[in-house]
């Protein structure tokens, strides 16, 4: 079963708006503030940079589909209403980490951002699962790449 099988066009435009506009959410802060690296002291485990913006070109689309899926469910429903809040709350501190870590080059007040960010996620996931077990099964990618961005973070910050 696809996602858009017995869909209108207009289930369509929306899932590549949603698509669309949370990866333009997501990238804005790297466009606005930048993420230099030079200033890091790289740990050994220290990613190649080209696989960031790949890795969450990846996870915003992931995201954009979850947003989907849970749309579609009867926006009434005091679940449907709990996701959107979740996701809304991962969403701003997912943007926020990016000026806080970069932008003031302050490591310290990343990781409190990312640890935020980190159950804020799993908030998403089980409010997902509420409404669409495929929609939280989508961010388990996400949750994957924030706890090692996490550690990254911290041992940026240790070291």
């Amino acid at each position: 079963m696809t996602l858009l099988q017995g869909r209108s066009r207009r289930d369509l435009l929306v899932a590549v708006g949603m698509v669309l506009g949370v990866n333009l959410v997501g990238a804005a802060p790297a466009v606005l503030f930048g993420a230099d690296t030079d200033w890091i002291d790289r740990p050994w485990f220290f990613p190649p940079e080209i696989l960031f913006p790949i890795v969450w070109t990846l996870l915003f689309t992931l995201l954009g589909v979850s947003l989907f899926l849970v749309w579609r469910r009867d926006s009434d429903r005091r679940p449907v209403r709990v996701a959107y809040a979740v996701f809304a709350v991962q969403m701003v501190l997912n943007v926020v980490w990016t000026p806080a870590f970069f932008g003031l080059q302050r490591p310290d007040l990343g990781l409190i951002v990312i640890v935020a960010l980190w159950l804020s996620i799993v908030g998403m996931i089980a409010a997902f699962d509420r409404v669409d077990r495929r929609a939280a099964a989508l961010q388990l990618p996400y949750l994957a790449w924030v706890s090692f961005a996490a550690v990254l973070n911290y041992a940026i910050y240790a070291g």
